[in-house]
């Protein structure tokens, strides 16, 4: 396990080193009332998220996706930047911070205020065509979710809300909901993030690559890194010298690798960090 920091001395480490690259997880949008996936001790609080290969090869699974998301994506949609996002903004402004890499795709750090923002899975604002390649706004996709299911959200009853807006409905009968096709070319359309299964895009990779190589140091906030598409830069910094610092509640894939951690919820320990 690695060291037991103060939030003085996590302060202290990342100043020597700045500016510092951090990765974000769904941690940090738990204070904008966004649940995240796993508990303290990594394990999944609710089923597994969608797999691509589900999601292009069946159409009930295709409908069940879209039935759960219209009724989910409100809570993204209202979700507002809490205090952990902007102390990380605030941060970037002073320098310290030079790049920051998030796993989540509710865009709140970019509402903060932060900068130079990877969005590592890709956006839930935006929907994607398969086919032509088309990309439009999430809201105009739910538009035309709603108007091809009009009493839909009226209809079902929710007890719930995953990171990537997957509400747990019941008693819901998925085979009658209505899927519009790309208006363009009549094709598949897919919300504009990496689903579970699917790799991050080589070209967004090698940026965050780019930028760690930059950075004096690598700090994790909120992420379990039990995926390996964010653990990879933990390995890597690792690999090449540079100290990996843990901000947050719970075990992580990556305690191995780090120099230090604080035990704290995000929202309380970046307010902090940013005073000091």
């Amino acid at each position: 396990m690695p060291h037991e920091m103060s939030l003085p001395e996590l302060a202290q480490a990342l100043q020597n080193a700045a500016p510092v690259m951090v990765l974000t997880g769904a941690g940090v949008s738990t204070g904008s009332g966004i649940p995240d996936y796993r508990d303290h001790s990594g394990a999944w609080k609710r089923p597994a998220p969608m797999q691509l290969s589900e999601f292009v090869g069946s159409e009930l699974g295709r409908q069940r996706y879209w039935a759960r998301s219209l009724v989910g994506w409100r809570t993204v949609e209202r979700a507002q930047p809490n205090a952990a996002h902007h102390a990380l903004a605030s941060l970037e402004r002073r320098g310290q911070i030079q790049g920051l890499v998030t796993q989540n795709v509710d865009g709140l750090h970019q509402q903060a205020g932060s900068q130079q923002v990877v969005d590592l899975h890709g956006r839930l604002d935006r929907v994607e065509c398969l086919d032509c390649g088309r990309v439009m706004p999430r809201q105009q996709h739910q538009m035309a979710l709603e108007a091809a299911n009009p009493h839909w959200s009226t209809s079902v009853h929710y007890s719930g809300v995953a990171p990537d807006g997957d509400a747990d409905l019941h008693t819901a009968d998925y085979a009658q909901f209505k899927v519009p096709a790309c208006s363009a070319c009549g094709g598949l359309l897919k919300p504009a993030v990496v689903f579970f299964g699917e790799n991050v895009p080589v070209e967004r990779v090698n940026i965050v690559r780019e930028m760690l190589g930059q950075s004096g140091a690598l700090l994790v906030v909120g992420s379990s890194l039990m995926v390996w598409s964010g653990y990879r830069f933990v390995r890597a910094a690792a690999a090449a010298g540079k100290p990996v610092y843990i901000l947050g509640l719970g075990v992580t894939r990556g305690d191995a690798e780090a120099l230090g951690r604080v035990t704290i919820d995000c929202c309380n320990g970046l307010s902090a960090l940013e005073q000091l």
